[in-house]
């Protein structure tokens, strides 16, 4: 039984076979799709009709079966790909042992019960020696104390503009 597997909303997926991935598959903004076998074939399907008669009227029906179960699960039962957040700040999974480090002014969280490993929700930027300042979404507490940062912020336009203007003032500091 062939299935398609979401890898971008109602863009990407991966084709498999019985769990053996055949290739990927592309729709193209005219509707059409393109279809890239692991043999490095490339097969256009100019329609849904003719994709479905290559690989069958069924294959994205496991999404469909997925999209029922999350609408179904109950909220403080989430899934994987919903929103989580720890103390109003986005985090990229179910948090565990949230908590809100106030001395650092930073929303932590592990990503298991017992986990050590301790991550920052949020959105952030990290000024690295040899590539400046660079994104960071739920960085780990240890790469906010080893590096310079700014942040928690709690979009990515937030931190697009905090980003822009670090970068501006950092061209600004080297020009004077």
């Amino acid at each position: 039984m062939i299935k398609a597997k979401t890898l971008v909303k109602d863009k990407f997926w991966i084709v498999e076979e019985n769990g053996q991935k055949l290739g990927t598959l592309q729709k193209k903004e005219n509707n059409g799709w393109i279809f890239l076998s692991k043999a490095d074939k490339r097969q256009v399907y100019v329609t849904q009709e003719s994709l479905f008669q290559k690989f069958g009227i069924n294959i994205f029906e496991e999404n469909k079966q997925a999209q029922e179960q999350i609408k179904s699960v109950d909220k403080w039962d989430r899934l994987e790909g919903e929103d989580y957040n720890v103390h109003g700040f986005p985090c990229s999974q179910k948090p565990y042992n949230p908590m809100f480090d106030v001395q650092k002014h930073l929303p932590i969280y592990t990503k298991t019960p017992k986990s050590k490993s301790v991550f920052c929700a949020g959105y952030y930027i990290v000024y690295f020696e040899k590539v400046k300042w660079r994104k960071a979404y739920c960085p780990k507490v240890i790469t906010l104390q080893r590096y310079p940062y700014k942040g928690p912020m709690k979009s990515k336009v937030e931190m697009q503009q905090v980003l822009n203007n670090a970068v501006k003032e950092q061209n600004t500091n080297q020009t004077n």
